[in-house]
C-alpha cells in the first residue's frame, strides 16, 4: 500500500504508510464550513483530522488496496462535480487529475473523476496501488510505476492521447503558469488547494487560470474581489476567471438549481 502524504482538512499534514495513519500535523485552518456541514466538525484538531482520514480510510479504501474509484456528486457544488459535469456533457474530453494510489491520471470517466477527485484533497505524494491503477486503466495513468504527480506531464500525456478539450487541476501559481506558457488556451486549468498563497501567487493563479478555488486563502479572496470575478458559493467560493471558466461553473450551477454568489458569507477560520 506504500506510503501517501496529504495536506486536507485545514491544510493539515498527514501521512499514511501501508494502510495507517502514521503522522499528523497541526492544523493551520480551525474551522471549515464544508465539514460542519457534512461531517458536523465544530473545530478542527489533530484527533478530528485523524478520525477523518480513518473514516475515509474505512468507508471507501482511501490509500489502501480496497480503494473505490467510482462516486456519484457528493458536494453539490465542487471542482470535481464541475469537471465531472462537463465531461458528461460533452464539453471536455479528460481531466487530468491527481490521486492516491494512481498520481498523475488522464479521466474521460466523470464517474471516476469524481471518485478520485471528489473524495480527497491536497494529495502531495503517493504510491502505485494495484487495484487503483487497473480500475483508472494503467493506459491513462502518467507512471504506474511510481505514481508521479507531475501535473504539466499530465496534460502533455492527454495531448498525446489526442484528446484536444483537456483540464488539469494545479496546487500552485508557478504550474499554472508552466501549464498555460506551454498550451495558452489548449488546456483548462483550475486552481485547486491554493490555501497559503502568497499575494504575488494570487496574482499569478488570476492571471493564468480559468476557474480558481477560494479555499482558505485570504489573497485569493481578496484578488477575486479585486477584480471583480464571476463568484459562485459563499463557504468555499469558486471564482470563474475567463470564459470558459464561467461557462463551465454557470452550467453547474443550472444543473443543480442554484444562483451564483448571493452576498452571504460563511468562510473557514481563519484565512490564510
Amino acid at each position: 500500500m506504500g506510503r501517501h502524504v496529504m495536506e486536507c482538512m485545514g491544510k493539515t499534514r498527514v501521512v499514511i504508510e501501508d494502510g495507517k495513519v502514521t503522522e499528523v500535523g497541526e492544523p493551520q485552518v480551525r474551522y471549515c464550513p464544508l465539514f460542519k456541514k457534512y461531517r458536523g466538525i465544530e473545530e478542527i484538531t489533530p484527533e478530528t483530522v485523524r478520525e477523518n482520514v480513518e473514516y475515509r480510510m474505512n468507508a471507501f479504501g482511501m490509500c489502501r488496496d480496497d480503494r473505490q474509484v467510482r462516486m456519484k456528486d457528493f458536494i453539490s457544488f465542487g471542482v470535481s462535480e464541475i469537471l465531472s459535469s462537463a465531461i458528461r456533457d460533452g464539453v471536455l474530453d479528460a481531466a487530468v487529475i491527481a490521486a492516491d494510489g494512481c498520481g498523475t491520471v488522464v479521466v474521460r470517466d466523470p464517474e471516476i473523476v469524481q471518485g478520485l477527485g471528489g473524495r480527497i484533497s491536497g494529495i502531495c505524494e503517493t504510491s502505485p496501488i494495484g487495484n487503483v491503477i487497473d480500475q483508472v486503466g494503467r493506459d491513462n495513468v502518467l507512471d504506474p510505476q511510481t505514481a508521479a504527480i507531475d501535473m504539466a506531464a499530465g496534460v502533455r500525456k492527454a495531448k498525446g492521447m489526442g484528446l484536444e478539450r483537456v483540464a488539469v487541476t494545479v496546487a500552485s501559481a508557478d504550474h499554472a503558469k508552466t501549464i498555460r506558457s506551454a498550451y495558452g488556451a489548449g488546456v483548462t486549468i483550475i486552481a485547486v488547494h491554493i490555501s497559503g498563497s502568497s499575494e504575488d501567487d494570487a496574482a499569478v493563479l488570476f492571471e493564468n487560470c480559468d476557474i480558481v478555488t477560494g479555499c482558505a486563502s485570504w489573497p485569493v479572496r481578496e484578488e477575486a474581489k479585486r477584480r471583480g470575478v464571476f463568484t459562485a458559493g459563499s463557504k468555499i467560493p469558486v471564482f470563474g476567471v475567463s470564459e470558459i471558466g464561467r461557462m463551465l461553473i454557470s452550467k453547474k450551477l443550472e444543473e443543480i438549481g442554484k444562483a451564483p454568489f448571493n452576498g452571504s458569507e460563511d468562510p473557514p477560520r481563519p484565512l490564510i
